[in-house]
């Protein structure tokens, strides 16, 4: 065995060591009734201690020092069918007036030179879209030109998960409902750009959040953030970039703070990824796992992730693997709802 290869072999280096049981029901399929009624479980770092709450009784374990900084991404409707139901489009990017970098599925039709249609609906009007597959990307994403501007919101779907999205069908319902519309996306959405909603945050209302200090920072989610790890080692894993900002006046709440609480991981990201405080936008691939230190995040708000994603390898950084799992397996015996309609997990 090389010397690179036993460098490899520590604890926590490999995918398979992100790994849980969790039986199917516990995927949450829909949003509770109001935002605010999630579940919240609270890890206490300092004393290795739990707790069992409701996301309401969140202003308990925060003080008026505390700074929540929240990603004010609003999730694009990008989820698209052909007119003929035979192929999905998730649209990631704009790059330039009408291409767009996008996933299509079952990706070996989509050769480049093929045409795609789409319908556009506006009331009982429907229209036409067509497109051009321009050419495949070598991470398998392909580049579509439109011949006419999109206007998604009559033509596309929330981008909702795969895993909700079969759960769905398999308990009878469809794929797409309208609550998604409102439901996937947070109260502070403004800044449209995301294929996937910063999910910590949906469990806010505008009265809660009015009640702590709060700011914003930007990351449109794409790839990087949903793309499971797939490699065998986390050293080879390739984030995917994606866009970032930071707002005028970002720095000075920063500073004024006592502890900072990163509203999701993709928050974290922005913080532990900018070069600074100031305003600024940015593309990040950062991938953050153990032995990772943070250093502008204090605290953690979180919802429960997928296995072997790049989300529970950020919050292992900040809990550590073998301790967050053993918290994950608490939270299944509790039956928690997981993932991005799922419950919230608190980490001080």
């Amino acid at each position: 065995m090389s010397r690179f290869s036993q460098q490899r072999q520590t604890p926590g280096a490999r995918t398979a060591d992100y790994e849980y049981e969790l039986p199917p029901e516990l995927i949450a399929t829909h949003p509770t009734a109001q935002r605010m009624e999630s579940r919240l479980l609270v890890y206490h770092r300092a004393t290795d201690r739990v707790e069992h709450r409701h996301f309401y009784d969140l202003p308990e374990y925060l003080t008026p020092d505390d700074l929540l900084v929240l990603n004010d991404s609003k999730v694009r409707p990008a989820a698209l069918a052909t007119s003929d139901g035979r192929l999905e489009v998730l649209l990631l990017e704009e790059t330039s007036p009408q291409h767009w970098v996008a996933l299509v599925k079952p990706g070996a039709r989509a050769k480049p030179g093929m045409r795609l249609t789409f319908t556009s609906r506006s009331g009982d009007v429907e229209k036409p879209i067509e497109a051009e597959v321009l050419k495949t990307l070598p991470g398998g994403e392909r580049v579509l030109r439109f011949f006419t501007a999109l206007d998604l919101d009559t033509m596309g779907e929330m981008p909702l998960p795969p895993y909700i999205r079969k759960r769905r069908v398999t308990l009878g319902e469809s794929e797409h409902l309208p609550e998604d519309f409102e439901r996937y996306q947070t109260v502070y959405a403004r800044q449209l750009g995301s294929v996937a909603a910063p999910t910590a945050g949906l469990h806010f209302t505008p009265e809660l959040l009015a009640r702590f200090p709060h700011t914003f920072v930007t990351l449109h989610v794409g790839l990087g953030t949903f793309r499971p790890v797939k490699t065998e080692y986390l050293d080879d894993h390739e984030m995917h970039e994606e866009t970032y900002s930071i707002p005028d006046g970002f720095e000075a709440a920063y500073e004024a703070a006592g502890r900072v609480i990163a509203v999701g991981t993709t928050s974290a990201r922005v913080l532990e990824a900018a070069p600074h405080l100031r305003p600024y936008k940015g593309r990040t691939r950062i991938f953050i796992h153990p032995p990772y230190e943070f250093k502008r995040v204090d605290a953690l708000l979180t919802n429960f992730h997928l296995p072997h994603s790049t989300l529970l390898m950020l919050v292992s950084a900040l809990v550590g693997r073998e301790r967050l799992l053993e918290i994950y397996r608490e939270a299944v015996g509790l039956k928690y709802r997981f993932f991005s309609y799922g419950d919230a997990m608190l980490i001080l």
